[in-house]
């Protein structure tokens, strides 16, 4: 028998595509330590899930990987490497992303041009000619449940998920070498979420490829990925060593933690009083949503909502329920209908509101980084609310949002963080803070938990809870069925009609298509 001696492929074989050690991201204004030393491997036909508590730095270790921090972090040590050979930071790893990297981000709405058509979103990257181009642009969309008609419309006419999964597409249509997908299930249904697993369970074991997946989901990273990168609940500094992130192989089983113990209950004068009362808090009747070219969305529909209660929709991805909720809020008025507040007129559009209809009925959109002033803190931002509505200012405006940030699970000293230093579900409590910081009679949320790991998830949900008993009603727009389960009822938008009970097949599936995406609320 003789011996295999060996080679250069061989070598090249046992080279993982992606490596990098020691990474560790800093603050820059006070050097504090955002992410430990982490190291990460990507071999070859492998993926890579990457797991832990909401806050843990997950999304800023793939920051770090491709040399994308935001204004306020920095990559303070460690190193990465491409198939073997360093990827310097600045114009060259520019270069090696361009090149080698098809990239989702957690915020995908923030990153699509809202006047650019979904098609040359998606196809902007490839280099085929333009039939080519359309052919792929179309496979894609197939493949990722898209139907033919969002083509033509611009990405600020796309819901949440189906901002998702164009951002996707968009990641895709060049086949790269390296996909990395920042939790690329949070805003879809559980049937659209089995379309994107099943995009990246295709490229596992493909010669050449790898994949980095960051998600919550223990199911989604069992089934999908070689091994599992754990990192650990809290990267700020502690005495002693800093923790460090592990590494295990795959099947992944979720850890349990307590919850977060909430200590800035809100209370007086805070919210406003609940005056027990046999009407409905909010009402709707006869409301009716149209897309901006006329396509109907929601045939004429009633809702109501009591004091104290809780009441969850649910539906398909691009059905209409972001649009619904921004009705509702006045952000945008529908094309018919009818709203009440106890029992009394409530006018559509928000310019249309006096300050205590404002403060009255609060929404918590999905899109928390353009929900967010990118220049204001957290602490600031929840704040803010607390000035116009309720006249606190100073040490005692600064204190209580402290308190509200805490009370979503959020430690103090992030109210002197800006977004972009923050987590995607961290800026998705900041935003419910803000919203709890007026006093609202309603609250409307739009996937409250979404992007939040267990733990921090039964935080918010056990604190709506809590609040509603002598606080605002609720109603949240939701895929997750354990938010759900907490409210007192369910509703299904479907084949554009509001009905109770199991949800039936659409009229037209997937042509209820356009949710326009948050603007800020008005104090913001």
């Amino acid at each position: 028998m003789t011996a295999h001696v060996p080679t250069a492929s061989d070598a090249t074989a046992r080279t993982p595509l992606l490596a990098a050690e020691g990474l560790t991201v800093r603050l820059t204004r006070d050097g504090a330590t955002m992410l430990p030393p982490v190291d990460v491997t990507v071999g070859s036909g492998e993926v890579l899930a990457v797991t832990g508590p909401s806050g843990a730095g997950k999304t800023t270790l793939l920051r770090a990987l491709l040399d994308v921090l935001p204004d306020g972090l920095h990559r303070a040590a460690g190193t990465v490497r491409w198939s073997g050979a360093a990827v310097p930071r600045g114009r060259a790893a520019r270069r090696w992303r361009r090149a080698r990297c098809g990239v989702l981000g957690q915020d995908p709405g923030a990153a699509l041009n809202p006047l650019w058509r979904v098609d040359r979103l998606i196809g902007e990257e490839f280099t085929g000619d333009a039939a080519a181009r359309a052919q792929r642009v179309e496979a894609l969309m197939h493949q990722l449940g898209l139907p033919p008609g969002l083509a033509s419309l611009r990405a600020g006419e796309l819901s949440g998920g189906q901002a998702q999964r164009v951002a996707l597409a968009r990641a895709l249509c060049a086949d790269p070498e390296l996909l990395v997908l920042d939790e690329p299930t949070s805003a879809l249904d559980r049937a659209t979420a089995d379309l994107v697993a099943e995009v990246v369970r295709s490229r596992r074991g493909v010669p050449g490829r790898g994949v980095v997946l960051v998600t919550h989901e223990a199911r989604l990273a069992a089934e999908l990925a070689d091994r599992t990168l754990v990192l650990a609940a809290d990267p700020r500094p502690a005495p002693g060593p800093a923790p460090q992130a592990r590494s295990v192989r795959n099947p992944i089983r979720p850890t349990t933690q307590p919850p977060v113990p909430v200590t800035g209950h809100p209370s007086p004068p805070a919210w406003a009083a609940t005056v027990p009362s046999p009407s409905p808090v909010l009402s709707a009747h006869g409301l009716t949503l149209l897309t901006p070219d006329g396509t109907p969305l929601l045939h004429p529909s009633d809702l109501e909502l009591p004091a104290g209660g809780w009441l969850a929709v649910m539906g398909a991805s691009g059905t209409g329920k972001t649009t619904l909720l921004h009705a509702l809020a006045g952000r945008r008025p529908p094309a018919g209908g009818q709203l009440l507040l106890h029992g009394r007129p409530l006018p559509w559009a928000t310019r249309l509101r006096g300050p205590r209809m404002l403060r009255a009925v609060q929404l918590a959109g999905q899109d928390a980084l353009t929900e967010l002033n990118p220049a204001h803190t957290a602490g600031r931002s929840v704040a803010r609310p607390l000035k116009v509505f309720h006249g606190m200012t100073g040490t005692a405006g600064r204190e209580r949002a402290r308190e509200l940030l805490e009370a979503v699970g959020l430690p103090a000293e992030l109210s002197d963080r800006r977004p972009s230093t923050l987590s995607g579900g961290q800026r998705r409590r900041v935003v419910l803070a803000r919203a709890l910081a007026a006093g609202p009679e309603v609250l409307l949320l739009d996937e409250p938990t979404a992007g939040l790991d267990p733990a921090s998830a039964r935080v918010v949900l056990d604190l709506l809870d809590r609040l509603r008993r002598s606080g605002p009603a609720v109603l949240t727009v939701t895929h997750d069925a354990d938010t759900a389960a907490r409210a007192d009822r369910v509703l299904h938008l479907t084949g554009r009609r509001l009905t109770t009970g199991s949800p039936v097949a659409p009229d037209h599936p997937h042509d209820d298509r356009t949710e326009h995406p948050g603007v800020r609320q008005q104090y913001g």
